[in-house]
C-alpha cells in the first residue's frame, strides 16, 4: 500500500507472537483472526508460526488466515527452523499474501515496517563478544548478520520514503528488560543488544518481538525506543481475552 504521507493519519497495529500453530489447529484461529481484522489496520507476526517447523503447520496456518481481513506482516521465529523447512514455511504464507520479513520492510498506510528474526548473544555489558573459538565466534556473527540486515531494511526505508514511522518486527530480544521474568542463565540465547543499535540510530518509533514466552511485556531501548514482547503465553498472562496487543502510531 502507498505512503499517505499525512501525519495525521493513525496506523493501528495489532502483535502477537509465538502462536505455534500445529496440525490439529483446524479452525482454531478463525476467530481470533476475525477479531483481529475488526480492532487493527495491520497484524503483525512475531515469529514462532508454527510449532515444530514443518510446512504442514503453516498450511493449517495459511488457510487459518484466510479469516484476516487486513495486511499480515511477519518474521520466522526459530521453531520455524527446526526441521530445516523454513524455506517451505515462507513460501507457504507467501502465496497467501503474508508479507514475510527477512531484511526486507514494506510500507502500509503511515507506516513503514521492518523486520528479521534476530538472533541471541545477550545484552549490555554481558554481550558475547567476537573471540574465543570458532564456534563461538559463528554464534556471534549470527547476531552481527541480523543486526546489519534489519539496519539495511531501516535505511531503504528512510531513502525510499518520507513522512513515515518506522517500526520493526524481531523474533528474538533487543533489549534485556523484555526478557525479564524468564530464568537469567538464559538470557544470551533470548536476544541481543546488537539489534538496538539500529533502532536508536534510526528513529524507530516501536519494536514488537515474542520469543520469552515469561518475559515483560514493555521496556525501550537506551534511547527511549518502546519495545514490547508480544509472545502470546505473556498476552494471556497480562489478561488479554485474545492475545494481540494494539499500538496506534
Amino acid at each position: 500500500m502507498a505512503n499517505t504521507k499525512d501525519n495525521t493519519t493513525k496506523t493501528r497495529i495489532a502483535a502477537v507472537g509465538d502462536i505455534h500453530v500445529r496440525e490439529a489447529d483446524q479452525g482454531k484461529w478463525e476467530e481470533f483472526f476475525r477479531e483481529v481484522s475488526q480492532k487493527a489496520d495491520v497484524l503483525l507476526l512475531c515469529g514462532d508460526l508454527t510449532d515444530t517447523g514443518r510446512a504442514t503447520e503453516a498450511e493449517v496456518l495459511a488457510k487459518e488466515l484466510k479469516s484476516c481481513s487486513i495486511p499480515v506482516v511477519a518474521v520466522l521465529g526459530n521453531h520455524d527452523y527446526e526441521r530445516e523447512q523454513q524455506g517451505d514455511i515462507r513460501q507457504l504464507l507467501l502465496q497467501e499474501n503474508i508479507n514475510m520479513l527477512d531484511g526486507d520492510s514494506v510500507v502500509i498506510g503511515n507506516v513503514g515496517f521492518a523486520g528479521v528474526k534476530g538472533f541471541g548473544g545477550g545484552f549490555d555489558k554481558a554481550m558475547l563478544g567476537m573471540f574465543g573459538e570458532q564456534k563461538m565466534k559463528e554464534f556471534v556473527q549470527e547476531a552481527v548478520d541480523e543486526s546489519l540486515k534489519l539496519d539495511g531494511a531501516l535505511a531503504r526505508l528512510d531513502s525510499e520514503h518520507v513522512d513515515i514511522k518506522k517500526v520493526v518486527l524481531l523474533h528474538y530480544a533487543p533489549i534485556k528488560a523484555t526478557v525479564v521474568g524468564e530464568p537469567e542463565q538464559i538470557f544470551p540465547f533470548l536476544g541481543s543488544s546488537r539489534l538496538a543499535e539500529p533502532i536508536n540510530r534510526r528513529e524507530v518509533e516501536a519494536v514488537f518481538h515474542g520469543h520469552a514466552h515469561i518475559g515483560t511485556l514493555e521496556g525501550e531501548t537506551s534511547k527511549g525506543v518502546k519495545v514490547f514482547n508480544v509472545s502470546k503465553p505473556i498476552l494471556e498472562q497480562q489478561g488479554y481475552e485474545y492475545p494481540f496487543y494494539i499500538l496506534e502510531v
